[in-house]
């Protein structure tokens, strides 16, 4: 089994928690509705979009509470208004023969002022009736949503096409689409005092284990907090290491990528607002693993991985190996390399390591200016930008050639990470191991890599080791670690799920033609 590291709950001042009791109390719904509208007029006031609609169903006075632009108009006047208004209604048990007659299949009935703020506040009107101290929630929700379109972050070139949207209801959908399994279990949490967003904790029962979701909800129910606007907001508060450099959840906008991980175990938090969903727990190896390693056969995807550890390993050293080397060892470069090196810093003036730390930040400023920059104007400054800052400043004596190579390579290398977090990362620690490899050399280098390694060992993500499963040594899972072995041969699925339900597929799959094809 997993071991998960409880965080305690934060324990609240007695004041602050006395006036979280007296706010969180729930007022019932008056039998006046004249009391009722009265209050919520003075809960909304100043709110012109809080629409009132008052009318007489029979002999009893009513009032629909809706919010413009997140209710359906068109439906309340044509099902609720044109049914109410020309319909006659049994005084016996005259609220459910309304809720029988209504032509909405989703109706609840609520008895209480907070039930009702949230029903409005979620596009559903709210209909009172003097009399009567419950009201009907009609299930009119409709409001202005971009359509499922392709990722723009997690571009591929084989597999679907389809991407999470900031409404919640479409992302579960596209979940439903592909595991249609009623095992497919949601949970809904809200969080945030005035956003009251909604959290989806996504899992397949069977799968995973019962003390991660436990785990997840406790974390989601820690968090305090006026809002949340994005998914970066959820992940820094149940994060197990918040000082650490390392992302220790993985996000994604594509239903196929989080539907893999579903059926390893894993639990997806999808956020209402926000296309990107949250994946817990999650491994070093896993923020290298791109969907096209198991849409392509797997000789392509193994080759492809290879070459992404490599490139991004290139990445974090290669600037402080070369800064390291032209300023304490020399010797370790052939003869006829180490004169062109040094008659192309014959008019430097800085040493290596101020020429890297200035290239560095001046290629991750254009690399931030292309992104910010608009679309058709970000690409066209960032290269050129490069080429006219490079050239010059090679002419001008400031930055010696070699330099301008490494950084180059150091940036295309870092495009190679599938995950834009944990490029975010090796570009941050790429600094700090300039800086010792220009005050130790190589030693400094070795040290900035120890350092690295006992701190991967030391995370964890949600109870799993963050190295695992090299640092596990769980052998069936290392089929899809720096490797990619062939889908015929993963049988077992990852440790992290717990000793229950660790086979996911048959034995002897591999393909063999038939004797009459041999």
């Amino acid at each position: 089994m997993i071991r998960i590291r409880r965080l305690p709950l934060k324990k609240k001042p007695k004041k602050q928690k006395a006036q979280q009791q007296t706010s969180s109390q729930e007022i019932p719904l008056s039998k006046k509705l004249t009391e009722n509208i009265h209050l919520f007029s003075s809960l909304y006031q100043d709110s012109s979009d809080v629409i009132f609609r008052s009318f007489v169903v029979g002999k009893i006075d009513a009032t629909i509470i809706y919010i413009e632009g997140l209710s359906d108009t068109h439906k309340l006047d044509e099902q609720v208004l044109d049914t109410l208004l020309k319909n006659e209604f049994k005084e016996i048990d005259f609220l459910i023969s309304i809720k029988n007659r209504l032509p909405i299949s989703n109706i609840e009935t609520i008895s209480t002022f907070s039930e009702c703020v949230n029903a409005i506040s979620a596009g559903n009107p709210v209909l009172l009736l003097d009399g009567f101290e419950e009201a009907l929630s009609l299930g009119l929700v409709k409001f202005e949503k971009r359509s499922i379109e392709e990722p723009q972050a997690e571009t591929s070139i084989r597999g679907p096409r389809e991407g999470f949207t900031e409404s919640l209801g479409v992302n579960t959908s596209l979940l439903r689409r592909i595991i249609k399994d009623p095992a497919l279990k949601m949970k809904a949490v809200h969080v945030g005092k005035y956003t009251k967003t909604k959290v989806m904790i996504a899992y397949i029962e069977g799968l995973i284990d019962r003390t991660l979701i436990e785990e997840i909800e406790n974390r989601l129910n820690r968090i305090h907090i006026d809002g949340v606007l994005e998914s970066g907001y959820i992940e820094q508060f149940i994060e197990d290491s918040p000082y650490s450099p390392f992302p220790q959840l993985l996000y994604t906008e594509r239903p196929d990528v989080a539907s893999a991980n579903l059926l390893e175990g894993r639990a997806i938090l999808i956020i209402e607002g926000t296309p990107f969903s949250l994946i817990a727990p999650v491994s070093f190896f896993s923020l290298f693993q791109s969907q096209e390693d198991y849409y392509e056969r797997f000789w392509i995807g193994t080759f492809i991985r290879s070459l992404r550890f490599l490139f991004v390993v290139i990445s974090l050293f290669l600037p402080s190996i070369y800064v390291a080397i032209t300023t304490f060892h020399q010797e370790m470069v052939p003869t006829d390399l180490l004169l062109s090196i040094a008659s192309s810093r014959e008019g430097v003036p800085f040493p290596a390591i101020v020429e890297a730390i200035m290239m560095e930040i001046a290629f991750e400023a254009l690399r931030e200016a292309g992104i910010r920059l608009p679309k058709q104007v970000g690409s066209a400054v960032s290269i050129v930008g490069a080429l006219v800052i490079g050239q010059a400043a090679v002419q001008a004596g400031i930055v010696s050639a070699p330099m301008i190579i490494v950084v180059s390579i150091t940036g295309i290398a870092s495009f190679m990470a599938p995950r834009y977090s944990i490029g975010l990362s090796i570009r941050l620690l790429r600094f700090p191991i300039i800086f010792l490899a220009g005050f130790l050399g190589l030693i400094g280098v070795m040290l900035a890599l120890i350092m690295i390694i006992i701190h991967l060992s030391t995370l964890r993500s949600f109870g799993v080791p963050y190295l695992s499963p090299i640092s596990t040594l769980q052998k069936p899972s290392m089929k899809d670690t720096l490797i990619r072995s062939p889908l015929w041969k993963m049988n077992l699925r990852p440790h992290l799920t717990g000793e229950f339900n660790a086979v996911r597929q048959g034995t002897n799959l591999k393909p063999v033609p038939k004797n009459g094809d041999e």
